[in-house]
């Protein structure tokens, strides 16, 4: 089961997203955990994902997230799939950040 966490300033519309992936992920069978968390967790939260998502509002974050995560993909949302609240693009992103 793959873990993806997303993270962002505070978590409200990014859990609104979060339930839009779970959807997304249920539809296709993909076994996967979803979660948001603000970027101070994104240490204790993340250093066990598969994948950690950032929305586009924290993305200056990004190599931050790359140091405190070593060897776990990082990538921003783009905004546009955030807008969208598209959460079967997300996670066909995240899965090919990835690899399946």
């Amino acid at each position: 089961m793959r873990k993806i966490i997303l993270l962002c300033s505070a978590g409200m519309s990014t859990s609104m997203l979060v339930k839009k992936m779970q959807e997304a992920a249920a539809a296709q069978n993909y076994e996967c955990t979803i979660a948001a968390f603000p970027m101070s967790e994104a240490k204790e939260r993340a250093s066990d994902a598969d994948v950690i998502l950032l929305g586009p509002q924290v993305r200056f974050n990004k190599g931050k997230v790359a140091e405190q995560c070593p060897g776990i993909p990082v990538d921003v949302v783009d905004m546009k799939l955030y807008g969208r609240m598209d959460g079967k693009a997300v996670i066909e992103m995240a899965k090919k950040l990835i690899g399946d």
